[in-house]
C-alpha cells in the first residue's frame, strides 16, 4: 500500500489531515507529487512535514517557480512565489533554512517505481504536471474533446500509468481518449496490466472541482482509491487574509473548491 499525495500549497490544516488520514489506514509510504509550497500561508512546516513523511517528491510549478522565477503566473501567484521565498529565506535556523532548500534544490521532475500491484507487474511515472512536460503542462479533462491529439501525444510517452497533479482536478484519462471523475468510478479505479492510464490525484490543499475537501489517493492491491476529507480551510483562509502579500482569493476560493 502506499499513497500519493500532490499540490499541498502551503496549506498546513489539509495537509496534516490528509496525513492523519493515511496514517490511520496504516500506510507507510507516501509519494508526493510537488507543489509543497505557493498560495498559501505555511510554507515552512509544509516543507517540514514533506521532507520528514514522504519518501519522494517530485518538482512542481510553484516549487521551482521558488527556486527561480514565476512563469506565466498571475498576479497573485507570482507575489505569493515571492512572499514565499522571502519566508523561507527568513528562516532563523540556518539548519531548517538549508535543509529545505536543499530539499526543493534536489527534486526530480519524475520518478518510475515498477510495482507489483496485486497480480499486476504496473510501470509506475510519478510527476507533476504531465508525461510530456513534467512541471508545467496542464491535462484537462475537456481535453480529451477538446484536443484529442494531446492526449494521444501524451499516452505516446506513458509506458502503462502515470500519476499526475498540477490542475487540481482528481480523475482518470484513458487512452481512448477518455476521461473519468471519481464518482463516475465510486471512487476506486483498478488497473489493469495492459490499460495505459494518467491519474490525476486531486490536491491536497486547493481543490478546484468545486469541491473543498482536500484529495489524495492510495493504492492497495491494483485499485487506486480516491479520497476525499473535510479539513479547517476557514483557519487557512484566515491566515491568509492576515498576510498582505498574499491575494484574499487565495482564500476565498478554498469554501468553494475553485
Amino acid at each position: 500500500m502506499f499513497a500519493i499525495i500532490s499540490d499541498i500549497h502551503s496549506n498546513l490544516e489539509a495537509l496534516t489531515t490528509v496525513l492523519a488520514d493515511i496514517e490511520n489506514r496504516g500506510i507507510k509510504t507516501v509519494y508526493c507529487l510537488g507543489d509543497v509550497v505557493g498560495y498559501g500561508p505555511n510554507p515552512r512546516e509544509c516543507l517540514d512535514l514533506v521532507i520528514e513523511r514522504t519518501q519522494i517528491c517530485v518538482q512542481g510549478n510553484h516549487d521551482y517557480a521558488v527556486l527561480y522565477e514565476p512563469t506565466n503566473f498571475n498576479l497573485g501567484a507570482e507575489t505569493a512565489s515571492y512572499w514565499t521565498r522571502e519566508t523561507l529565506e527568513k528562516e532563523p535556523d540556518k539548519k531548517h533554512r538549508k535543509d529545505r532548500w536543499q530539499y526543493l534544490c534536489h527534486q526530480q521532475m519524475r520518478w518510475t517505481l515498477k510495482q507489483k500491484l496485486g497480480d499486476v507487474d504496473a510501470h509506475v511515472d510519478l510527476v507533476h504536471a504531465s508525461p510530456r512536460k513534467p512541471i508545467n503542462e496542464y491535462v484537462f479533462p475537456d481535453d480529451v474533446y477538446t484536443t484529442p491529439a494531446k492526449l494521444g501525444a501524451l499516452f505516446d510517452r506513458t509506458k502503462h500509468i502515470c500519476f499526475i497533479g498540477h490542475t487540481h482536478l482528481p480523475g482518470v484519462f484513458l487512452e481512448d481518449p477518455d476521461f473519468y471523475a471519481p464518482d463516475e468510478l465510486a471512487d476506486e479505479y483498478p488497473i489493469i496490466a495492459d490499460e495505459k492510464a494518467i491519474i490525476n490525484v486531486g490536491s491536497v490543499g486547493q481543490p478546484r472541482d468545486r469541491d473543498p475537501r482536500a484529495s489524495y489517493v492510495y493504492l492497495e492491491d491494483n485499485k487506486v482509491r480516491f479520497v476525499r476529507l473535510d479539513y479547517d480551510y476557514k483557519t487557512t483562509a484566515e491566515k491568509i487574509y492576515a498576510i498582505e502579500k498574499l491575494d484574499n482569493f487565495e482564500g476565498d476560493r478554498l469554501a468553494e473548491g475553485r
